[in-house]
C-alpha cells in the first residue's frame, strides 16, 4: 500500500510559479500510475494531471495545459507538479493521487484511489 505526502504549498502572486512534490512510501511506486487533483472551496475536486508508470506518458486538464507540468522520479519516489503563469482560479487544496498501473490507465481519472492530505496554494490577484 502507498503513503503519499504533498508538499511545496503556499501563497503566490498571479503570474508566479510553485512547484508541488508528493512523496510516495514503499517500494512499488513505479507501479503506480500518479495524478494530481484540486479543490477549491465550494466546488468539487477535479482532475489537473497524470503521468503513467514510467513516466512516458502525461495527461492535463484543459484547464492548466500549457502552464502546468507533471514528472516523477521513480528514483526518488516523488512526483513533482510545476505550475507556471498561476491564477486565481487556480487557488485550492491540491492532492497527491495514486492508481495501480494493472488496474486502471494513467488517463483513467476517476480511478484514482490512494490520496494524500493536501497541500493549499493560493494565488493572489
Amino acid at each position: 500500500q502507498v503513503q503519499l505526502v504533498e508538499s511545496g504549498g503556499g501563497l503566490v502572486q498571479a503570474g508566479g510559479s510553485l512547484r508541488l512534490s508528493c512523496a510516495a512510501s514503499g517500494r512499488t511506486f513505479s507501479s503506480y500510475h500518479m495524478g494530481w487533483f484540486r479543490q477549491a472551496p465550494g466546488k468539487e475536486r477535479e482532475f489537473v494531471a497524470s503521468i503513467s508508470w514510467s513516466g512516458g506518458s502525461t495527461y492535463y486538464a484543459d484547464s492548466v495545459k500549457g502552464r502546468f507540468t507533471i514528472s516523477r522520479d521513480n528514483a526518488k519516489n516523488t512526483v513533482y507538479l510545476q505550475m507556471n503563469s498561476l491564477k486565481p482560479e487556480d487557488t485550492a487544496v491540491y492532492y497527491c493521487a495514486a492508481v495501480p498501473k494493472w488496474s486502471a490507465s494513467y488517463y483513467q481519472t476517476d480511478r484514482y484511489d490512494k490520496w494524500g492530505q493536501g497541500t493549499q496554494v493560493t494565488v493572489s490577484s
